[in-house]
Parts: structure tokens; C-alpha cells; sequence
């Protein structure tokens, strides 16, 4: 039997959304303090010229972002958590 492809994307830990690889912000699509759908666009990061969506895993409020367009992000680093 096959297993399924995993999809890359983001990391996800519990509430916390962590980035996938290193690379640069370059939008933030969010506020702290705002309420997201699973799905919606959190931030983007850029790494060789490609960029990479980073999106909400689960509906909730976004707390503690730590996403700014021009900073760098290590993999593993948590943007933010996503709260009931």
C-alpha cells in the first residue's frame, strides 16, 4: 500500500504555527489580536527568490506574532499562536 504524499507547508504544533525552513517575511497578513479561519494567510516567507504561504491551521485568534516584513525567520521558529 501507498501512503499519502505529506504536503509541505507549515509546521504545526499544538496553537503554534511555525515556519517550515528559514527565509525573509515579506507580507504579514495578520494582527495580533485577530480572528482567523483555518485556511486564511498568515504570512509569507521568501527563501531563493520563491515564496512560501504560511496559513492558519485551525480557526482562532492570533496571538504573540512574531512576523515582521524584512526579518528572518529559522525553521522550526513559531510565528504565532492561533487560540480559541
Amino acid at each position: 500500500k501507498r501512503r499519502a504524499a505529506k504536503k509541505p507547508g507549515s509546521q504545526v504544533t499544538g496553537d503554534d504555527l511555525a515556519s517550515p525552513m528559514q527565509g525573509t517575511v515579506v507580507k504579514v497578513a495578520v494582527e495580533d489580536g485577530q480572528r482567523v479561519e483555518e485556511g486564511d494567510l498568515v504570512v509569507v516567507l521568501e527563501a531563493m527568490k520563491m515564496e512560501q504561504p504560511l496559513n492558519a491551521h485551525r480557526a482562532g485568534t492570533i496571538k504573540g506574532l512574531a512576523a515582521e516584513v524584512g526579518g528572518s525567520l529559522s525553521a522550526g521558529t513559531v510565528v504565532c499562536r492561533i487560540t480559541d
